[in-house]
């Protein structure tokens, strides 16, 4: 009986493995026949972003170009998730990726009805360019905050989790396109990417800056790749053949399309000055395995091919992976077939998306300080809320954001939860980037006569960003320094001078601050990031108790950046928890929770672990505490080369485990043998005989961990 239900089973796999096959040799067929039809002109305009139609094939205008870090961007109203930075600390890969689901059904229902109307235009189309799965290496890089942070693994894990929601689940047709980027070796500094040239070290390059691209592609099946703006090893990375050809194409597998970031092609001409005119540069995209030019160089391709420096059959090569994405969507001709086609707009911003942003929000934010202030009494009798950020959207979006009908301010938030009988207050008290002109303010008496006060700082997306977005950044921006402005912190100062009142600090920002004195000064400190649309309702649950903080931090809080190498430094040595020994303020993967957890009896469940096979672990966790949480484990390697020259420790897996209110759970981790594995000189791997040390912890083991009581355990085992 079991042998016949075997085989059914392998033939219903055979059949259904058949008949995707038979679709995808027909959308080749299909393709290839399209692009035979076309004139040398018409291929040329295929090639950049936004294609126009071509009548006597039937097929229609679209532009390739749709953004989609933390919901669907730049194109009206949507559900708007907590940035990417945010995402990463939520250290949840089953939530993010219903995030890009949602994102995917919003997307298609904002394209069924663009369609409709005939808006062939940017920002309507299925192509998301996101996840950014860049390497978080600096805190002065303002584009940081869209990243999932400094941590390979991580990264690759949230961002394939991502890619997999916004493709959805068909063996052949996309819900989606995601699209990894920027690759690669791209952090900063924005103000020189167009002409910045990288020489990372074979070890860095394999070890930090490529890994989570390679995950996005082997395993999420990400259908879009694209190219930085800055060189790497002298070579434009919108037109590497090392990057594009033998990495990508050969190396990794990767079947779909590669765009360049936007004007990247004509930098490789007027930026990095390879090439002497933009049909050369034109040219050298497309020879080194460009699809997609996002911007204006590829207008010279027809001057390319008649001067020889490319042919016809070059061009219907690079334009395959478009018409097969297209094909993919279902939207290339009329008539196309998706098993999307039919959502409707009733699913854009609806009150079930609105709650998942709520609990994306709550899990993002991450307690870094409390001295039992924390939760809030919501029959507390007097409660002051002050700072500008409290009651501005902006500050909650991040960049690259959608518009929602629903936000919720951070004040609307705490006033939702305060008791009837509660005074509670509201004033500016300060400006977010300058100094008040008025020499009266009545703001601070009033919030120091407060039984509790809740300073919300930090700063906004006119601050850090993209190049042209953080229009109040003097660095195209990026930040100097960590800092918050000179007079957030002097209101600070004077709140808390000689006061018996409680002060909660509630911090805006994509990237790490500076929160030595901010932690020195406050009972209770929250790093809320951009939480997007929720996150008033969520600091709310979170501040007065209904629910339990988990977030954890994804990038490591220095102290300072005076310590740190210089921001054009793309080595490694000195940055992220693998190298840092010290000028640790708050660790990576550190965050407080309202329970007490303890981490016992961890073992390796193989009896004889030789480092070929899975390796499994066990630990035990205690909630000692009378309310319930998800505590996010960690577990980090030490190989036998750790701290000499090499990383500290590595992260090689995570879990978000749910604890009942005194209860003992036991969690199983399962580790492949490559993460047990070092990365030399030359870029190779190679498992090191000698004595590893496995923590099971809270956050990333080393000195400051230990000074701040991070519960933990480790174990030791020899190769």
């Amino acid at each position: 009986m079991k042998t016949k239900l075997l085989t059914l089973l392998l033939l219903t796999f055979a059949a259904g493995f058949s008949q995707n096959s038979d679709i995808e040799i027909q959308m080749k067929q299909k393709a290839e026949s399209y692009i035979s039809k076309m004139t040398l002109e018409e291929k040329t305009k295929q090639l950049m972003n936004a294609a126009p139609g071509i009548e006597h094939l039937g097929i229609k205008p679209y532009d390739y170009w749709n953004e989609a870090l933390h919901g669907v961007a730049r194109n009206g109203r949507a559900t708007v998730f907590p940035m990417p930075i945010g995402l990463g600390a939520t250290f949840d890969t089953k939530l993010v990726q219903q995030i890009g689901d949602i994102i995917a059904t919003e997307g298609r229902a904002k394209f069924n009805a663009a369609q409709k109307i005939n808006n062939y235009s940017i920002y309507a189309g299925l192509t998301f360019w996101s996840p950014n799965v860049n390497i978080f290496r600096d805190p002065r890089w303002g584009r940081g905050q869209e990243t999932y942070g400094e941590d390979p693994f991580l990264s690759g894990e949230i961002g394939t989790a991502f890619v997999k929601g916004l493709q959805g689940e068909d063996p052949f047709f996309l819900k989606s396109a995601a699209c990894a980027k920027h690759y690669a070796v791209h952090s900063g500094p924005e103000e020189l990417r167009h002409e910045f040239n990288v020489n990372p070290s074979k070890r860095d390059l394999y070890e930090t800056y490529l890994p989570a691209f390679e995950k996005l592609v082997t395993e999420g099946h990400v259908e879009g790749v694209m190219g930085a703006y800055n060189a790497v090893y002298g070579e434009s990375a919108s037109g590497s053949p090392f990057l594009l050809k033998e990495t990508l194409r050969e190396k990794w597998g990767f079947d779909g399309y590669i765009v360049s970031d936007c004007g990247a092609v004509a930098d490789i001409f007027t930026g990095h000055k390879i090439a002497k005119s933009m049909a050369e540069a034109s040219a050298i995209a497309i020879k080194s395995g460009l699809n997609l030019n996002c911007g204006w160089a590829f207008n010279d391709l027809g001057k390319a091919v008649e001067g020889g420096l490319l042919t016809e059959k070059d061009l219907d090569e690079a334009l395959m992976p478009l018409m097969m994405t297209r094909l993919k969507l279902g939207i290339l001709t009329d008539a196309d077939e998706s098993p999307y086609s039919d959502i409707s707009g009733s699913v854009i911003a609806s009150k079930e998306h609105a709650l998942v942003a709520q609990e994306a929000a709550e899990k993002s934010m991450v307690l870094l300080k409390n001295d039992g202030t924390l939760p809030l009494n919501k029959n507390v009798k007097n409660m002051y809320v002050i700072g500008p950020h409290a009651t501005d959207v902006f500050s909650m979006m991040g960049n690259y954001f959608g518009l929602s009908n629903s936000y919720s301010t951070y004040l609307e938030g705490i006033v939702d939860k305060v008791s009837d009988g509660t005074s509670i207050n509201y004033k500016l008290g300060f400006l977010p980037y300058m100094k008040s002109v008025n020499s009266m303010d009545w703001a601070l008496g009033e919030a120091r006569s407060a039984q509790v006060c809740i300073v919300v700082m930090g700063i906004s997306g006119a601050l850090e960003g993209e190049e042209g977005d953080a229009i109040a950044s003097a660095h195209r921006g990026d930040k100097e320094d960590i800092k918050l402005p000179e007079h957030q912190m002097e209101f600070l100062r004077n709140v808390t001078k000689d006061n018996n009142n409680k002060v909660v600090v509630v911090l805006t920002g994509g990237s790490p601050i500076d929160v030595k004195e901010i932690s020195e000064l406050a009972d209770a400190v929250v790093m809320a990031w951009y939480p997007g649309q929720g996150g008033g309702y969520a600091l709310g649950d979170l501040l007065f108790g209904d629910s339990n903080f988990s977030g954890r931090l994804p990038i490591t809080f220095p102290v300072s950046v005076e310590k740190l190498p210089g921001f054009e430094d793309y080595t490694m040595n000195g940055r992220t928890y693998k190298y840092m020994e010290d000028n640790i303020m708050y660790p990576f993967g550190y965050g407080l929770t309202y329970s007490e957890v303890t981490y016992a009896n961890a073992k390796i469940l193989n009896k004889r672990f030789k480092g070929k096979e899975t390796l499994k672990v066990e630990v035990s966790l205690t909630n000692s505490s009378d309310m319930p949480v998800e505590e996010v484990v960690q577990v980090y390697v030490s190989t036998p080369a750790s701290g000499k020259g090499f990383a500290l420790s590595s992260l090689v897996d995570f879990k978000r485990v749910k604890i009942a209110a005194n209860e003992t759970k036991t969690v199983t981790f399962n580790m492949s043998p490559e993460l047990l594995k070092t990365i030399q000189e030359d870029g190779s791997s190679k498992l090191l005989k000698g004595e590893y040390t496995l923590t099971v912890s809270g956050a990333a083991p080393g000195k400051r961990t230990e000074e701040l009581n991070v519960p933990g355990t480790a174990l030791k085992f020899k190769l």
